[in-house]
């Protein structure tokens, strides 16, 4: 592994069958307090949804995938159970998994499946939240055979972290649409950034939801027993416990809507009354008058007839795409060219 790894990273090892690495303290709380003070700190605020995802927002995160309006995560799981047999002929036991945004791992497991005929499986999470070491606790209870380094940063710090690690093939995958999150100009550098770290030999599983139904797509980003609310203020929660800043949630509501032009959910955060939060860390005071919104998600849906080309460009083969009967989800698995 090369120096600069061992600078930025401190390694935890928990025993033979779990290690983990994480940037040092400062650097994640540096990094939260300025991007919040440049977010924020602007007339079109936002907060960036990497965010979302400390421990609470990523338990709130998985109620959402078990609600009934939200069809994302069910479809992509009977899409898994599906190309379970087409994806093992693509791998062999030089491959180990990387996952981007493991969260609480339930789909990771239909992947992890595919490879628990082979001798040994490493297992590399990439994912911001802290969830991931105990997600990991429970993986390693469930395969004798696993093993796990987990990645503590951004999918960004963690590719780069990846890509000086060693020389193993990785089967790299990004689920639950996630890659909707980016604005087009920002995934399609992305795309590449993901290229860019994998070697000949690599692959890239993606999951894409598609352009459908209006109604379906708000009903999924406002359901009925208010989770997506509730994950969205705690953002707020967040900079208030970690930031020493002072929002009083209820003068926010949770505000979604799809935008049919962009063919994409907007989610945003709307101030009920004129007011002033004060965000200690940031070292900023945040103004916000009666019904301004704060940004916090972009869901950018994709038109299937379009994936071939905003993954050739990105320096992609396409491998396999399968979907799901309705054609409301995909997955693709990708190549280097």
């Amino acid at each position: 592994m090369s120096d600069t790894s061992n600078v930025k990273y401190k390694k935890y090892v928990l025993d033979d069958k779990l290690q983990y690495f994480k940037p040092h303290a400062t650097k994640i709380e540096n990094s939260f307090a300025d991007e919040i003070y440049s977010s924020l700190n602007r007339d079109e605020k936002f907060i960036s949804p990497k965010f979302f995802y400390d421990i609470k927002g990523s338990a709130l995160f998985e109620k959402i995938c078990l609600l009934p309006e939200y069809y994302p995560t069910r479809t992509e799981v009977s899409i898994l159970k599906q190309l379970q047999s087409d994806l093992s002929s693509y791998l062999d036991d030089s491959f180990r998994l990387v996952e981007l945004g493991s969260g609480a791992s339930t789909k990771t497991r239909l992947i992890l499946d595919v490879f628990e005929k082979f001798q040994r499986i490493e297992y590399f999470p990439i994912d911001i939240s802290e969830i991931l070491t105990e997600s990991s606790e429970i993986l390693l209870s469930e395969y004798d055979n696993l093993h796990i380094t987990g990645i503590i940063d951004t999918y960004e710090g963690g590719l780069e972290f990846l890509k000086n690690y060693d020389t193993k093939k990785n089967l790299i995958i990004f689920l639950g649409s996630s890659f909707g999150n980016f604005s087009p100009k920002d995934g399609a550098t992305f795309l590449k950034k993901i290229n860019s770290t994998m070697k000949p030999g690599d692959l890239f599983l993606i999951g894409l939801d598609l352009v459908k139904d209006t109604t379906i797509l708000e009903s999924a980003y406002n359901d009925s027993a208010g989770v997506t609310a509730q994950f969205n203020l705690n953002v707020l929660s967040r900079i208030n416990d970690e930031l020493d800043a002072d929002f009083d949630l209820s003068n926010f509501a949770h505000h979604s809507v799809y935008n049919e032009e962009s063919q994409r959910i907007e989610m945003y955060l709307k101030s009920l009354v004129p007011q002033t939060a004060v965000i200690s860390k940031s070292g900023v005071t945040i103004p916000l008058r009666k019904d301004e919104l704060i940004h916090t998600e972009y869901s950018h849906k994709f038109q299937l007839s379009h994936l071939t080309l905003l993954f050739e460009d990105a320096g992609f083969k396409v491998n396999n795409t399968w979907c799901d009967e309705n054609d409301h989800f995909s997955l693709t698995l990708l190549s280097k060219k």
